[in-house]
């Protein structure tokens, strides 16, 4: 039985996982690795460390629909829906701007349920977390991938949907094998960097704010406050609120190589003056994104580039498209249309 690797279990990983699933049935062995200690990528929930009913969203906060995409994409919306995954955004979120006929959808159980249900959809995957990917060699036409520890195993197929740059790290013969106009197309592919900082709370707590969500325009450091349990339209006497705390991109990059609990402090700081009556939360999360979202994407965004065919080695990921729920499904979908050619040769 061929295998094929999917490095990434953030939404397109997943998402990739879940359709290939579905076009071969079990004919091929599906194998998810990420770096992380669970799925999400930059579609990630925390959960409280003394309270893991309380979470918070620390990456994305909410699904934007465009006309062209509510169209295009309505399967895989209606179906999240349908599920009760996603829901309409009807909480209050101040200084959100909006274009004409897009809308919101939220998580109920926080963003991380999306790739989660697309992972449990890919009957028979094997997803296995804390597998950092160092090395891909081409080794008796197969590909062998080694990670930080483990030995090194051997794939028929590898589809990277790791950030651009985490690629271009990658050691062995997958260097020689970006050649020097992809290479090129590749380094042009930039993020945006900022911190995100997750507040949990005793349940009974009180936040009285009027809004579930804000997007601040006049602070240097603070860019966005989410009442997470606000925002999901999730109330409960059993669990205590959380508020996410996005920073600011210049912000970001100007402190991403200083330690988290020294940000943090300036982060906290910064947040007492915009909100001076909060209560004290019981436990703080810091997050660093260092590869938030995407600023410039890889040229003509073709969703996917196959780096080598035989056998197949190829990216994918928001870098390819945009930073999105839509921009993530469509990459998952040329990665999937690109191998379906070939999937009768992998069984």
């Amino acid at each position: 039985m061929s295998r094929i690797l999917i490095v990434g279990a953030g939404l397109t990983g997943s998402l990739c996982a879940y359709l290939l699933r579905k076009e071969v049935t079990s004919k091929l062995q599906l194998v998810v690795w990420d770096k992380a200690r669970g799925a999400g990528g930059r579609m990630s929930t925390s959960r409280c460390p003394s309270d893991p009913k309380c979470s918070v969203d620390l990456g994305a906060q909410y699904i934007t629909v465009t006309p062209d995409y509510a169209q295009k994409h309505k399967l895989f919306h209606n179906e999240l829906v349908t599920k009760g995954i996603l829901k309409p955004l009807s909480a209050v979120v101040e200084g959100m701007v909006m274009k004409d006929g897009s809308y919101n959808l939220v998580t109920p159980h926080g963003v991380s349920s999306i790739v989660k249900h697309y992972l449990s959809q890919s009957a028979g995957a094997d997803v296995y977390y804390e597998r950092h990917v160092t090395q891909i060699n081409l080794r008796d036409g197969k590909w062998e991938v080694s990670c930080k520890s483990g030995s090194p195993e051997a794939f028929d197929v590898v589809v990277l949907t790791m950030p651009v740059p985490q690629i271009l790290q990658l050691e062995g013969d997958i260097g020689k094998l970006i050649n020097e106009n992809q290479r090129q197309q590749l380094e042009t592919v930039s993020y945006s960097s900022r911190y995100a900082l997750g507040l949990f709370y005793e349940a009974g707590t009180q936040i009285d704010i009027p809004w579930a969500a804000k997007y601040i325009t006049d602070n240097p450091c603070i860019r966005f406050i989410s009442i997470d349990n606000k925002k999901r339209n999730v109330e409960s006497s059993d669990i205590g609120p959380s508020i996410v705390v996005h920073t600011s991109v210049p912000f970001g990059i100007e402190h991403l190589e200083q330690e988290k609990e020294d940000v943090q402090q300036v982060i906290l700081k910064q947040l007492d003056a915009i909100l001076p009556n909060l209560p004290k939360p019981k436990d703080i999360k810091c997050q660093k994104w260092r590869y938030s979202q995407v600023t410039e994407a890889f040229p003509d965004c073709p969703g996917q580039i196959t780096l080598h065919s035989k056998p197949f080695l190829l990216c994918g990921g928001d870098g390819f498209t945009h930073s999105n729920f839509d921009g993530c499904t469509e990459s998952a979908l040329r990665i999937v249309e690109t191998l379906a050619s070939s999937l009768q040769n992998l069984r």
